[in-house]
Order: C-alpha cells, then sequence, then structure tokens
C-alpha cells in the first residue's frame, strides 16, 4: 500500500507544481479521517488540489461558492414535491460526494456554515428529521482568504475544530513559477489527469495508518502541548480533547506516509503548527502559530 501512496503523491504532483509539503499535509488529513481548511490568497491552486484528489481517488467531486445568500439546503440537499408520486422526494445537495470543495467558507452566514457541522463530524446529513449517510469516504476542503475580511463571517471555534489541518500553499518560488508558465500548453491539466487509487485504498489506508504505533511516552508528549495551551497567559481559548485525537491521528498518518509503522516526536513537532494553531483564540492580537512555536520550544521533548 506504500506504493499506492507515492503512485497518487506522484499524481498530483502532474497538475500542483512544487507544492509538496502541502500536498502531504491534504493526504495527512484525508488519511486520518478529518478535512482540511486552506487558508490562501487567490490563484495559488486551491482548486486546482481538490480537484486533483478527486480525480485522483476515483472519487465524486462537488464544489461550494460560498456567498451571504447561500442557504443550508444548498448544502444539505432540501425534500421537494412531486406532483407524479403525490410525495415529497429528497434532492441530495454537493454534501453527497467524496471530496467536496467549501470555496471562501467564511463568506457563508454563519446558519449556513453550521450546515456543515454535523457531516463534517458524523459523515451524515439531517433533513426534515431523516438523517442520511454520505459516501465514504467524506473529505471536506475549504478555503478562505486570511487578506480580505469584507463581507464575512468569521469561522466560530466549533466549526474550526472541525479541521484536521490549517495550512497555506503560498506563492510558489521563481523556478516553479517558470516552470509552472513552460508547462503551459504541454502539460496534463486535471481533467486529463487519470485515477491512480481507488476509493476502497483510501479507507484501507485510513485503517492501516490507524495502526501506527504511537508509543505512551509520546502519547504523553502531546498531551503535554495541547495542555500547555490551555494554561497559557497568551491563549484565552485553547485546544480542546478532539484537537489532542487530531494531533494523534495525524502524526499516525504523517509516520506511514513517511513508510514507517511508528510515530516520532519529529511528526508531532513538524504537524503541531498545522494541527493546534487554527484551535487557539490568542490575547492581544497575538499570532497563534507563534505561540504554538514557542510552547514547541519550551515543552520537554521525549
Amino acid at each position: 500500500m506504500r506504493d499506492t501512496i507515492e503512485q497518487l503523491v506522484q499524481n498530483l504532483g502532474q497538475t500542483v507544481v512544487g507544492k509538496s509539503d502541502a500536498i502531504k499535509l491534504v493526504l495527512v488529513a484525508l488519511f486520518s479521517g478529518g478535512h482540511a481548511l486552506l487558508e490562501d490568497v487567490p490563484g495559488v491552486g486551491k482548486t486546482l488540489l481538490a480537484k486533483s484528489l478527486a480525480r485522483s481517488i476515483k472519487g465524486q467531486f462537488q464544489r461550494i461558492q460560498c456567498t451571504p445568500d447561500l442557504l443550508p439546503t444548498d448544502i444539505t440537499g432540501t425534500n421537494i414535491w412531486n406532483p407524479r408520486s403525490g410525495e415529497f422526494e429528497f434532492m441530495p445537495g454537493p454534501v453527497f460526494s467524496n471530496v467536496l470543495l467549501a470555496d471562501e467558507i467564511n463568506r457563508a452566514t454563519p446558519r449556513t456554515q453550521s450546515a456543515l457541522l454535523e457531516v463534517m463530524e458524523e459523515q451524515q446529513v439531517t433533513v426534515d428529521g431523516v438523517s442520511r449517510q454520505v459516501p465514504r469516504p467524506f473529505f471536506v476542503i475549504a478555503t478562505q482568504n486570511p487578506v480580505e475580511y469584507q463581507g464575512t463571517f468569521p469561522l466560530p471555534e466549533a466549526q474550526m475544530d472541525r479541521f484536521a489541518l490549517s495550512l497555506s500553499l503560498g506563492y510558489p518560488s521563481e523556478a516553479e513559477e517558470l516552470q509552472m508558465l513552460q508547462q503551459l500548453g504541454q502539460g496534463i491539466s486535471v481533467n486529463e489527469l487519470q485515477p491512480c487509487i481507488s476509493l476502497e485504498d483510501v479507507q484501507k489506508l485510513r485503517q492501516l495508518c490507524a495502526t501506527v504505533t504511537v508509543e505512551t511516552h509520546l502519547q504523553q508528549y502531546i498531551l503535554d502541548l495541547v495542555r500547555a495551551t490551555r494554561q497559557d497567559e497568551d491563549i484565552i481559548l485553547g485546544v480542546s480533547p478532539r484537537g489532542t485525537v487530531a494531533l494523534h491521528r495525524a502524526a499516525q498518518s504523517l509516520a506511514f506516509l513517511d513508510g514507517r509503522d511508528y510515530a516520532i516526536p519529529d511528526d508531532v513537532k513538524f504537524l503541531a503548527p498545522y494541527v493546534l494553531a487554527h484551535r487557539l483564540i490568542p490575547s492581544g492580537g497575538r499570532k497563534a502559530k507563534m505561540i504554538v512555536d514557542r510552547l514547541l520550544r519550551s515543552v520537554p521533548i521525549p
């Protein structure tokens, strides 16, 4: 199955140029059973990454363009009256997919944002009292622009906590951007990308990642980091137990992606800013990632 992962990384690299760390982090979120939040400026390849991933795993892709007039039923689906049958019929929304891109999620109203809470945690949606399972695997990639805040609705803490990782693709380097220009008209487009693994393979890989060994001393290190966020004077709200579990599972997935059946402290140190920072509420305008970096330096490493 490790060969399968290498094929997947190479497949994504055909369309997403020079973003090996971002690709790895998105795969960590996928295989740990979580979701990913991409906080970046427009035009750096967020949608391209989501579509490429969906095609690579032979999954159904759906995209939601979040706007203030978007309704919860535009996401979950709704019951529509069928005059022929004389009954209401359920019309599924875009959440009934394998890879869901919620573009500019912070432009949707809080009421609409909340429509994703249940499905991101429980893999189901409830409409008119009836719960329906979404396809498996189900993976949400949400995006938001960290610069432009006019007309946006900041995600509440409960929503941020649903994302296993938050990351930024960033601008490409000069060499990478030159490579993009040279590939214009020559490289493969996302619509030409061929699947390299199946949805069943994704489920198997998730199960294998969950079997990666995390020794007791490393679990204690994870716990020490998380508890430090709850006691730090620069933090108003620390990381929840869901964040503790997310960091544990992410470390397992990263170890598996790197070809190991056991996690090491470096896995936790690498992932902590991506898993913990977006779950914090710093005080006094401080930067969450800077606080996490400080805690990584102060908490003893096993």
